[in-house]
C-alpha cells in the first residue's frame, strides 16, 4: 500500500495545541537515547561481527539455549517501541548466530531447541516473539514459524511431541528431535551444583532426608537414583506446563492466519480444562500417554514435572495457565476463555490460612497435603483483569491483602525477591503492581518514578558490564563458582531492560517472562520510515484503560521536526478504533474524528501534543503481525516429499 493510499484509507488527527514537554515525556526520549547507545556497547562487548557469542567451546547437557536468546531478545522489542533502526538488523543476526551457535554446541536441532521443558522454551522463544513484532515479517519468518508450530501440532514426523487423539504433549521434555522419555545422566549434568540447594523432587529418593528441603544432585549414588526415578515417574506425558507451547502456535497463527492452528491453541486448552475437570477443579500436574492423572505415579495427581510438588509449584502451574487462557482469549475474542486460570487462582485462594496475622496460600503439595503457604501474588490476576476489564478479575486483585504499599517502585535484581516488597522478579521485570495501581488513577506519579528506576537500573547494569567480571575473555569453564552463573551470564549483564517504556506506551504489563506474548491496549508505527515504534522524538502515554476506551497522550518534544505516527488497536492489531475524541487541558472533547478501523493516523507539528480517547471494540480483529504497509506477501518453501 502506498502513502497516499494508506493515508486515505484511515482516519487522520492532527495536534494543533503547543505544550512544553512534560517531565516523563523528556524522560522517555532520554531513556531511547540511553538504551540505543546502551544496547550498542552490550552488543559490541559479548559478540562477534558473524551474531556469534564470545564464549566457551563446547557446552554439556541440555540446557542452554534459552539464556542467550534471553540475553539479547530485548533489542528487537526496543526496536519495536521505536528504538534505532540499526537494532533490527542487529536483533536478527544475532538470533540467528545464537541458532548457529547452539546447533554446534549440541543443544538445537533444525533451528530449535532438541529437547527441553517449556519453562526454558518460554523464555527463549520470547526473542521469536518479539521479531514478529519487529516486522515485516520475512519468508525466514513466516518458514521458522510455521515449521516450529509443526512440532507441537502432531504434522511433524520427526518431531512425534503431540497426540492428536488424547490431546496431549507426549513429554515434559520436547523439542525438535520429538519426546525426551528417557534422560540420562549428561542432560542434567549442567544443573547438579544449582540443584543441591533445592527440594527433593520425590519423597523416596534412597539417601535424601525429604524433609531437609534439599537433595544432594552432586552425591553420584543419589544422582543416580534420581535419573532413575525420573524416567520412570515424570518424563512420559503432559504436565500444564507445555501449555506455553501456545504461545509458539499463537506465534504461527499470527504470520499466517491458518485457522489450524487457531483451533489447537483452543483444543489443547480446552484438554487442560477438562482433566481440571476431573480432578475435582484442581488442575494436576502430571497425565500419563493414557490420559490417565498420576498414570506414572501411583495415581497421585501431584508431583509431575515443574509441578505441585517440584520445584517452584504454583508459580509454575499458574503462569502457563495464565499465558494459555490469555492465548486462547485473544485468538477468539470470547474472554470467558480465561476460565481455567481464574479456576485455579480461586481455588488457590480458598485453600488459604491465616498465619501471624497474614493471610497465606499454599504454593505447594506433598503426600501429606498442601504446603509452602506463601502470601499470594497480585500479578496473575492483574494480568487477566488488563486483557478482560472485568470486575471479577478485578475482585480477585483486590482480596489480596496489601501487606506493602503497592505504589512503590522497585529497582529489579536478575532474580530472587525483592526485599521491601517481596515481589519476584524474572527479567528485572517487578513493577506490575504500582502500573496496575497508576493506569487505575491510583498512583499518579508513576510514570516519572518508573522511567527514573530504569535509568538508574540501565547505569547498574552498565557499571557490571564494565566491571573485569563483564570481560568475556576473562572468562573460564569455572566462572559460574564466582559471582554469576555461566549460563546466565549475558542476562546478568545486559543492559537494555525498560518495563517502564513498555508499561507506558503500550498500556499493559510487561510479559510474562516465562513464554507470555507481549500484549498491551496499543502500538505505534513511524508512518515516515515506515517501521515499527514511535518516531524520533514522540513521546507516548497510556494513562487509562476502559473496557471500551484507551486514552493516550502524545507529545513531539523536538521545536524543529513534524512528526507522523499511526497508533494501532491492540499490539497485534486484535481491537477496532470506533472514534477518536481530542481531550483538552480540562478534561473537556474539543475534538472528535470517526475512526471506526484497527489504525488511526496522527500528525504531530513541532512542540506540539494531543490527548486523544480512542474509542475500542475489542477483540474484533484476527489478531496478527500485519503492518500497515503490509503487502500480505504469504509465500513459502516447499520442501522434497522425499
Amino acid at each position: 500500500m502506498t502513502n497516499s493510499q494508506l493515508k486515505s484509507s484511515i482516519a487522520s488527527i492532527t495536534a494543533s495545541e503547543r505544550v512544553v514537554p512534560p517531565h516523563w515525556a523528556l524522560q522517555e526520549q532520554l531513556l531511547f537515547d540511553t538504551l540505543n547507545k546502551a544496547a550498542k556497547e552490550f552488543v559490541t562487548r559479548y559478540t562477534r561481527p558473524d551474531g556469534t557469542l564470545i564464549w566457551f567451546d563446547h557446552w554439556p547437557g541440555m540446557d542452554g539455549s534459552d539464556d542467550p536468546y534471553e540475553g539479547f531478545m530485548n533489542l528487537a522489542l526496543l526496536y519495536m517501541l521505536g528504538g534505532s533502526n540499526e537494532l533490527h538488523e542487529i536483533a536478527r543476526r544475532i538470533f540467528d548466530g545464537i541458532t548457529w551457535q547452539w546447533t554446534q554446541y549440541g543443544q538445537i536441532h533444525r533451528e530449535f531447541d532438541a529437547y527441553y521443558d517449556w519453562m526454558h522454551h518460554g523464555e527463549g522463544y520470547l526473542y521469536l516473539y518479539f521479531l514478529g513484532l519487529a516486522g515485516p515479517a520475512t519468508l525466514k519468518d513466516r518458514q521458522r514459524a510455521l515449521t516450529f508450530a509443526s512440532m507441537y501440532t502432531g504434522d511433524d514426523p520427526e518431531a512425534p511431541n503431540y497426540d492428536k487423539e488424547r490431546k496431549l504433549i507426549r513429554s515434559p521434555l520436547n523439542g525438535s528431535r520429538g519426546p525426551r522419555f528417557i534422560v540420562n545422566e549428561e542432560d542434567w549434568s549442567t544443573h547438579r551444583g544449582i540443584l543441591d540447594d533445592y527440594l527433593a523432587p520425590y519423597e523416596d529418593i534412597p539417601g535424601v532426608d525429604f524433609a531437609s528441603g534439599k537433595c544432594s544432585w552432586s552425591n553420584d549414588e543419589v544422582y543416580k537414583h534420581l535419573i532413575s526415578m525420573m524416567n520412570e515417574r515424570m518424563n512420559r506425558g503432559d504436565v500444564p506446563l507445555n501449555l506455553n507451547a501456545t504461545g509458539l502456535v499463537t506465534h504461527a497463527f499470527m504470520h499466517s492466519g491458518d485457522e489450524n492452528l487457531r483451533n489447537w491453541v483452543v483444543e489443547y486448552v480446552q484438554a487442560w480444562q477438562e482433566r481440571s475437570n476431573r480432578n475435582g477443579g484442581i488442575i494436576p500436574d502430571n497425565v500419563g500417554l493414557t490420559d490417565q492423572i498420576g498414570e506414572y505415579n501411583d495415581g497421585k495427581w501431584w508431583g509431575g514435572y515443574y509441578g505441585w510438588r517440584w520445584p517452584h509449584g504454583f508459580m509454575t502451574i499458574i503462569e502457563p495457565l495464565t499465558n494459555a487462557c490469555m492465548n486462547v482469549a485473544m485468538l477468539t475474542g470470547d474472554l470467558t476463555r480465561l476460565q481455567l486460570a481464574r479456576e485455579q487462582l480461586d481455588r488457590n485462594w480458598e485453600l488459604r490460612k491465616e498465619q501471624d496475622g497474614k493471610w497465606l496460600v499454599p504454593y505447594k503439595h506433598f503426600d501429606s497435603g498442601w504446603t509452602d503457604y506463601r502470601e499470594a501474588l497480585p500479578k496473575y490476576p492483574i494480568y487477566l483483569w488488563s486483557m478482560s476489564m472485568a470486575d471479577e478479575d478485578l475482585d480477585r486483585i483486590e482480596r489480596i491483602p496489601k501487606d506493602h504499599d503497592w505504589n512503590e517502585v522497585i529497582v529489579p535484581r536478575f532474580s530472587g525477591r525483592d526485599p521491601k516488597t517481596g515481589r519476584e522478579t524474572k527479567h528485572y521485570i517487578g513493577n506490575t503492581q504500582p502500573w496496575f495501581q497508576y493506569i487505575r488513577g491510583l498512583n499518579p506519579d508513576y510514570p516519572e518514578q518508573i522511567l527514573r528506576a530504569n535509568y538508574e537500573m540501565i547505569g547498574n547494569q552498565l557499571a557490571k558490564m564494565r566491571a573485569p567480571d563483564g570481560n568475556p575473555h576473562n572468562w573460564t569453564e569455572h566462572y559460574n563458582e564466582g559471582m554469576y552463573s555461566a549460563i546466565h551470564i549475558w542476562q546478568e549483564m545486559c543492559p537494555v531492560y525498560f518495563e517502564g517504556l513498555v508499561q507506558l506506551t503500550l498500556g499493559g504489563p510487561m510479559h510474562i517472562s516465562h513464554g507470555g506474548l507481549q500484549h498491551g491496549r496499543v502500538r505505534y508505527f513511524d508512518d515516515a520510515e515506515k517501521r515499527p515504534g514511535l518516531p524520533q522524538g514522540v513521546s507516548a502515554l497510556v494513562e487509562k484503560l476502559t473496557a471500551d476506551s484507551v486514552t493516550v497522550q502524545l507529545v513531539n518534544t523536538s521545536l524543529f521536526d513534524t512528526r507522523e505516527l499511526i497508533i494501532q488497536a491492540g499490539v497485534f492489531g486484535e481491537h477496532q478504533f470506533t472514534i477518536g475524541e481530542i481531550i483538552g487541558s480540562n478534561g473537556e472533547v474539543t475534538g472528535t474524528t470517526a475512526v471506526n478501523g484497527k489504525w488511526l493516523h496522527v500528525e504531530l507539528p513541532e512542540g506540539t501534543g494531543i490527548t486523544l480517547r480512542l474509542g475500542l471494540k475489542r477483540f474484533a480483529n484476527t489478531p496478527s503481525y500485519a503492518m500497515p504497509w503490509d503487502e500480505n506477501d504469504k509465500q513459502l518453501i516447499q520442501g522434497r516429499a522425499n
